[in-house]
């Protein structure tokens, strides 16, 4: 994605209040109509916004509104006796919003109990290949699949037999998971020639998502996978942790996004209070800032790639911005925009773009991304070492 609210009222969010919105990670409608190859981890469908406990707002009655639309589609399925889920992703299809998606009631629990930290399933990411079929993208140490010896870069070509060939990739981690721990799961996959099948059983997986690690040059790494309930307090309690004048590497390559409280509180731990982000909803202004108390002392060096996403590029964006960081690696994603959950008649949920991002200087990230400072492709996070270890303390 703390002190995570969660409160599922619309996201009015002010300064001093605390943010449950969630910027999108994974496309869920591109990646459906084949047009984008995101990643999708097994334990995320996509970091959409997600709603904490209470019931969700029900879509507005604007007749403009895409919410609306999809509610009134699901309902006249449900009268008709179809499927009301189809008639919404038809109507969100028909809007155009190439970041909205409807999930089931049970589809959104699931979520919801990926971004808190925990899932069951197999400890596998997918993504799209640009033949279509579906491939694995990383695999999680220790889990299931890692212990079947599946590798990044397999293809997964069945799932208890159905063909993902082709399908949508948040289908395919659909058919992943699974209720219950210790229940099997067969996976047909290929490497090169070889083709095999696989049967291995879902667990209960923790998707830790901060690992901290002290390099031999004294600077202190901290790789954020995603924006998982936690984070950002992990996070700053790494930065206060780290030996007395030692640098910060952070490390969001591959970081998809995720709650947009655990970037706010992770920007807290190197900014003493101030602007981290505007944007709007529905074209009303808002703003979100960090927390006074930060280290600004300490020199700090960003690392991102293509797959730095959303969240991640709104801290990114922050900490480069304000000057606090040195941003080194390839140019980010460029996921800017802003979505918002409604409950549909039949307990569906859509989430449908209610807005933009801007950093603070202003500048748009979405489907431009973020520009490193410094630009490299290979051996980026040995350049971005030796850049730490030329920058001072900050002036």
């Amino acid at each position: 994605m703390s002190g995570l609210d969660r409160s599922s009222r619309p996201r009015r969010i002010r300064r001093g209040a605390t943010l449950t919105l969630v910027f999108a990670s994974v496309l869920a409608t591109g990646a459906a109509t084949g047009s984008w190859s995101e990643t999708v981890p097994e334990g995320r469908k996509s970091a959409t916004p997600v709603a904490r406990s209470a019931p969700l707002p029900e879509p507005s009655s604007a007749p403009d509104d895409p919410a609306a639309e999809a509610a009134d589609a699901a309902a006249e399925a449900m009268a008709d006796g179809k499927s009301p889920k189809k008639a919404a992703e038809d109507a969100v299809s028909r809007s155009g919003d190439r970041w909205g998606s409807v999930y089931s009631q049970g589809e959104y629990q699931e979520f919801e109990q990926a971004l808190d930290g925990a899932y069951t399933g197999v400890g596998l990411w997918a993504r799209r290949a640009a033949d279509g079929g579906i491939e694995v993208s990383r695999v999680q140490e220790g889990g299931p699949a890692d212990r079947a010896g599946i590798r990044e870069g397999d293809r997964l070509s069945s799932i208890d037999g159905e063909r993902v060939t082709g399908r949508p990739v948040t289908e395919v981690v659909a058919l992943l998971r699974g209720d219950h721990a210790g229940t099997p799961v067969e996976l047909r996959l290929e490497r090169g020639t070889r083709a095999w099948s696989e049967t291995v059983h879902r667990a209960r997986l923790s998707t830790d998502s901060v690992a901290v690690t002290h390099l031999s040059g004294g600077a202190v790494l901290i790789k954020v996978a995603a924006f998982t309930k936690g984070s950002g307090a992990r996070v700053r309690e790494a930065v206060r942790a780290a030996p007395e004048g030692a640098g910060i590497l952070l490390d969001l390559r591959g970081n998809s996004g995720g709650l947009v409280t655990e970037a706010v509180t992770a920007s807290s731990a190197l900014l003493d209070g101030g602007l981290v982000a505007t944007y709007d909803v529905r074209g009303e202004q808002r703003a979100l800032h960090a927390e006074p108390g930060g280290d600004t002392a300490r020199p700090v060096v960003v690392l991102v790639d293509g797959g730095t996403m959303s969240a991640a590029e709104l801290l990114t964006g922050a900490l480069q911005d304000r000057g606090r960081a040195v941003v080194v690696g390839s140019r980010t994603f460029g996921k800017g925009s802003v979505q918002m959950p409604s409950r549909l008649p039949d307990g569906s949920v859509a989430e449908l773009t209610v807005g933009h991002y801007r950093t603070p200087s202003g500048r748009a990230v979405d489907g431009r991304g973020i520009t490193p400072d410094l630009e490299v492709e290979d051996g980026a996070e040995a350049r971005a070492e030796t850049v730490l270890t030329g920058l001072g303390p900050p002036s």
